[in-house]
């Protein structure tokens, strides 16, 4: 039995859901404090009503679209960070930002975890087989990345250095 996010995939046809895992480090200014955000996330992209759709799954109350796979990944990043913008701003201290941060990160989207779920499968049953541009990305299993979200105050700390910075990172769950 085919997972159900792909059954309406007539045999042959392209694959049109693709689990993508992601790494995201933002630096946010709120009220009275300075915090380092950096989350290792999971999302769908999938081909729609004639555009790409990013649908977050953790966190999962984002979606963003483009008329590309890359435009739709961007547009959901930028929603992302403007998500953050908009929580530091109502935050009156690092403890209620960090918590909102954390609480709006694990809040689920059952419905996109199961699609998410279902085009992992499907991609290790070798039921599909991703096409470009998403065949040429990094490739790393879920289990070798978990999900997770990191909020630390930075204001006080005398420790900075460059390795602290991370590139956004854009991988193919396999």
């Amino acid at each position: 039995m085919r997972p159900r996010g792909l059954m309406a995939q007539p045999t042959g046809s392209r694959m049109k859901f693709y689990p993508l895992m992601f790494t995201f480090r933002d630096v946010v200014s709120g009220n009275g404090f300075l915090a380092g955000i950096t989350i290792s996330g999971r999302a769908l992209m999938v081909y729609e009503d004639e555009v790409w759709w990013a649908y977050g799954v953790r966190p999962g109350a984002l979606a963003e679209s483009g008329a590309s796979p890359q435009e739709g990944f961007l547009r959901f990043r930028n929603r992302y960070r403007e998500v953050l913008f908009d929580v530091a701003a109502e935050s009156k201290d690092f403890q209620a930002f960090k918590t909102e941060v954390e609480r709006f990160y694990f809040e689920p989207d059952h419905e996109e975890e199961t699609r998410w779920a279902d085009a992992m499968q499907a991609i290790r049953s070798g039921d599909a087989a991703p096409d470009a541009p998403f065949s040429s990305l990094p490739r790393e299993t879920p289990e070798s990345r978990p999900s997770q979200v990191t909020v630390e105050r930075l204001d006080i700390s005398a420790r900075f250095t460059a390795s602290d910075n991370i590139p956004d990172l854009m991988i193919a769950a396999a």
